[in-house]
C-alpha cells in the first residue's frame, strides 16, 4: 500500500514554533514594555489620567439545578460493507487516539515547556541589562558603558540564537516521533487490508475523502489494534 506522509496533529508545536519565532530579543538601547496589566507611568508634571468607572453588572441570576443526568448509551460501530474492497483510516485520528500517539504529543509538549523556560530566563537577564544601560547609561563612564553596550548585543544575539536552536530541536524530535508511529502504524495497516480482502485502504486526509459509508472508516479498529500491538 502507499505510504501516506503523516503530519502530527500537534497544535502545541505550532504554537511553540510561532512563539519561538515570534519573540525576537529587544533591541539594544530599547526600553522594554512594562509588564502585562501594568499602566506606564506618565511624565513628570503630566497629571495621570483617571481610570474611567466600570459599569455595574447586575448579579447573575441563579439557574434551577439540572434533572438527573441521563446516561449516554454507547453506540455499536457501523458494520463494515460486506463485499466492499475499499476503506479509509484518519490518521489523525489514530495519532490522537493511541497510546503511542498520547506518549508522543506527551514529550513534544515537555521539551516545549522547558524551551519556553531557558528564553524566558534569557530574556529577562537581558532585559535587565538593557533597563540598567537607559537608567544609569548617562552616568557611566565612556568604558563602563562601552562594555555594558557590548554585553546586551552579545546577549542579543545567543538569545536569537537559543530561539532557533529551540525551534530545530522540536522540529527533529517531531520528525523523530512521525517516523517511529508510522513505522508501528503501517505495517498493522497492511494487514487488516489483507484481512478484509481490500484492494486499498487510504488516508482520509490524502484522498480529500467528501462522503463515504462510516462503515469504511476503520479508524477506531487501527486505534485498537495499535494499542493491542506488543
Amino acid at each position: 500500500m502507499r505510504r501516506a506522509v503523516l503530519v502530527l496533529p500537534l497544535a502545541f508545536l505550532v504554537g511553540a514554533a510561532t512563539a519561538f519565532a515570534q519573540a525576537p530579543a529587544p533591541a539594544a538601547g530599547q526600553k522594554p514594555a512594562p509588564p502585562a496589566g501594568q499602566t506606564p507611568a506618565p511624565p513628570a508634571g503630566q497629571t495621570p489620567a483617571q481610570p474611567a468607572p466600570k459599569p455595574t453588572t447586575p448579579a447573575p441570576t441563579t439557574p434551577p439545578p439540572p434533572g438527573p443526568a441521563q446516561p449516554a448509551t454507547p453506540q455499536p460501530p457501523p458494520p463494515f460493507p460486506q463485499g466492499a474492497k475499499m476503506a479509509f483510516v484518519h490518521l489523525q485520528g489514530v495519532f490522537s487516539l493511541s497510546a503511542d500517539g498520547k506518549a508522543a504529543a506527551g514529550k513534544v509538549e515537555a521539551l516545549t515547556k522547558q524551551k519556553q523556560g531557558q528564553i524566558q530566563e534569557r530574556q529577562k537577564t537581558l532585559q535587565a541589562n538593557q533597563q540598567k544601560l537607559q537608567t544609569g547609561g548617562t552616568v557611566m563612564n565612556e568604558s563602563a558603558r562601552g562594555a555594558l553596550e557590548k554585553e546586551v548585543e552579545r546577549q542579543t544575539r545567543e538569545l536569537e540564537r537559543f530561539q532557533q536552536d529551540a525551534q530545530q530541536e522540536l522540529t527533529d524530535l517531531q520528525t523523530e516521533l512521525q517516523e517511529t508511529f508510522q513505522r508501528k502504524l503501517i505495517p498493522i495497516l497492511e494487514k487488516m487490508r489483507d484481512e478484509k480482502g481490500l484492494h486499498m485502504l487510504f488516508s482520509a486526509q490524502d484522498a480529500g475523502l467528501i462522503a463515504a459509508d462510516p462503515g469504511l472508516d476503520l479508524t477506531q479498529e487501527a486505534v485498537k489494534r495499535m494499542d493491542g500491538a506488543k
